[in-house]
């Protein structure tokens, strides 16, 4: 079989490891428009933050690596045309600008996502940076030792860990946001409240339900960022507000959401047999609603394209769906969530309630505990857990993990009320916390 992959970040890149593990005869050739592979975008705020020393060690892969396992790696190709009917792709080598024409029985598309650059007159001005590759970090990285005053567009998960890295660097830093609230695609408008006091806490200053209208330069040379409520000034803005698929080589030859993101199957196949994808290219299947939707997260993209790298040989293994669990570090608090927030059921017209639990994690008499709040969302009607979010100076990202595995396997609240998990007063109380908390369900939906 002659299989070509096309971009190959996280996706790409698990996507051929699985191939030549299982099936090291088979002829792959990867074209990628970048110089390099399997760049953690997550790890750009670690860097930033000097948590991480060294960019470079945010990859896991390396060209040579793939070439190794047997792999044609054609690094800095563009890949022009791709005629699904006759099954070629044209490219372009960047260097020599040489076009070549190459085929394929199987095509694997993981081309991922850009920055969604939003219509914004003055954007293109060069102290206005964009946050996802390792050129831009490294654009970021250095641009920012020379300015003091950043101001952050977007209040997603990197703009909120950029907010923190640079406040814990001794910049002054601004997030605007557009919404009333941060983090607004995994946990609710109460629960970010707590992220907003925390980086308010550190010398943030938060605008929220601020949308930029335009950006110029003020009479000292400063950036000026125009909002529909104020101006702002800054030396330096970052635009992080969120990415779009990169797909525009297959439209009209496979399904497509409203957003362009290609529609798989339960095996990564697209309305195409010959082609699968994976990643930011993609959609997933949410399981809480049980609907496609586009959630690009590393997590996704790698078990995606392991997936793509098994079937393309058959139906061999489905694809499980995903909860979107996600979690983050900030200011020494942690922020985990699973699953369907309460606005998102609501919005998706399921009959959802939650309930709160704010409790410490483990008994008052041990040396020292910490607060912990978590919410959990659940269906009304047949009692399903769809979601949670969990704030804390203690670690509870493995307990979105947990309810991860809950929500997957469709289980209720009355199985976590009762569900058997460790007692020991170092971790938690008699009953842990992920019980009370579906107890508090119980009890609510009892009255």
């Amino acid at each position: 079989m002659k299989v070509i992959v096309v971009g190959c970040t996280h996706a790409g890149t698990a996507a051929v490891e699985q191939i030549l593990q299982d099936h090291p005869d088979t002829e792959i050739t990867v074209y990628e428009r970048d110089d390099n592979i399997s760049f953690l975008s997550c790890g750009i705020a670690l860097y930033l933050g000097k948590k991480v020393k060294h960019l470079e060690d945010m990859f896991y892969a390396s060209p040579k690596d793939l070439e190794k396992m047997g792999a044609k790696v054609h690094m800095k190709y563009d890949v022009l045309k791709i005629d699904s009917k006759n099954k070629t792709v044209m490219c372009e080598n960047m260097k020599t600008h040489e076009i070549i024409n190459d085929s394929y029985d199987k095509l694997i598309m993981t081309t991922g996502s850009t920055v969604a650059v939003p219509p914004i007159m003055g954007i293109s001005d060069t102290r206005i940076l964009m946050c996802k590759s390792y050129a831009q970090a490294q654009a970021i990285y250095e641009t920012a030792q020379n300015h003091k005053h950043i101001t952050i567009v977007g209040g997603g998960y990197i703009g909120v860990e950029l907010a923190e890295s640079y406040a814990n660097t001794e910049h002054v830093v601004t997030l605007i946001q557009s919404r009333g609230q941060v983090l607004n695609n995994y946990i609710d408008q109460d629960m970010s409240q707590n992220v907003i006091d925390l980086l308010k806490s550190h010398g943030v200053h938060v605008y929220l339900n601020e949308r930029v209208t335009g950006f110029d330069r003020d009479d000292d040379d400063n950036v000026l960022i125009e909002t529909n409520e104020k101006d702002h000034h800054a030396d330096l803005v970052i635009v992080c507000t969120g990415f779009v698929a990169n797909t525009e080589l297959l439209r009209v030859q496979v399904d497509m959401d409203r957003h362009g993101a290609i529609i798989i199957n339960d095996y990564t196949q697209t309305s195409n047999p010959d082609i699968y994808a994976a990643g930011d290219a993609c959609t997933v299947n949410f399981n809480p609603t049980g609907k496609p939707a586009y959630m690009p997260l590393a997590t996704n993209a790698i078990r995606q394209g392991t997936l793509a790298g098994i079937n393309i040989f058959g139906d061999i293994k489905k694809y499980m769906g995903t909860q979107a669990t996600s979690a983050m570090e900030l200011f020494g608090h942690t922020i985990a969530s699973t699953g369907l927030t309460l606005k998102h059921a609501l919005d998706n017209g399921i009959n959802a309630d939650a309930v709160i639990y704010h409790d410490y994690y483990r008994p008052n008499y041990m040396p020292t505990t910490e607060m912990l709040t978590i919410k959990l969302v659940y269906n009304k009607d047949n009692r399903l857990i769809l979601g949670a979010q969990l704030f804390s100076k203690h670690e509870v990202a493995q307990s979105a993990n947990t309810i991860s595995v809950c929500i997957q396997n469709k289980n209720t609240i009355d199985d976590l009320a009762f569900m058997d998990m460790l007692f020991q007063p170092n971790y938690d109380n008699p009953f842990n916390y992920l019980n009370l908390v579906a107890q508090q369900a119980v009890a609510k939906e009892r009255k």
